[in-house]
């Protein structure tokens, strides 16, 4: 029982971790990267669909996006979603190709973007405090229920404090690697 509530733990601070790098990609460091753009949501024909369905992006220069539309009545609909997202993007229409040229950050942009990165690694880390209290919640019921002995108990908790401890490390690494890479010019 109490391997279970852990394994449930470990996936669940895995999915947290998992979301994390997928937003700390979202957010723009100094060169391009087509992860930018990739969960972008364009309303397509009434439907929020990710840009990354819709067309192939690539970066063939440091600071050039290439989104390349399958569908010509989707262009239009690709071209508004990256005028109005927070990026702060203006893509250029060439038939069913659109080119987005990224400017360089400046100095205060760099340290906006850090902040968004802290407040992202944040939230991991809060989600991750979270999946501990339910397990301990769970870990307390067994107690209570006298299905394990106190000891089992204080051998769960520091085997949940421990894999906790692993969770939040590895969310601080993220953070650390992408402040590394936002603040290199």
């Amino acid at each position: 029982m109490i391997d279970e509530i852990l394994r449930d733990a470990e996936q669940r601070m895995k999915k947290s971790i998992e979301l994390l790098r997928q937003e700390l990609a979202g957010i723009r460091a100094g060169r391009a990267a087509p992860s930018l753009l990739e969960h972008l949501e364009v309303n397509y024909y009434g439907t929020p669909m990710p840009l990354n369905q819709l067309a192939t992006i690539s970066a063939p220069e440091a600071r050039l996006l290439v989104v390349q539309v399958w569908d010509r009545n989707a262009v239009n609909a690709v071209e508004k979603a990256i005028r109005q997202s927070e990026l702060g993007l203006n893509p250029s229409v060439d038939g069913q190709t659109l080119r987005i040229q990224l400017p360089p950050l400046t100095e205060e942009r760099r340290r906006q973007l850090v902040k968004l990165v802290h407040e992202e690694v944040e939230e991991t880390k809060v989600a991750i405090r979270n999946i501990r209290r339910d397990a301990l919640a769970d870990i307390k019921d067994l107690l209570k229920n006298k299905e394990i002995s106190e000891d089992d108990e204080r051998r769960a908790e520091q085997r949940l404090q421990d894999l906790t401890n692993r969770y939040i490390a590895e969310a601080d690494k993220l953070g650390k690697q992408k402040e590394h890479d936002i603040l290199e010019i």
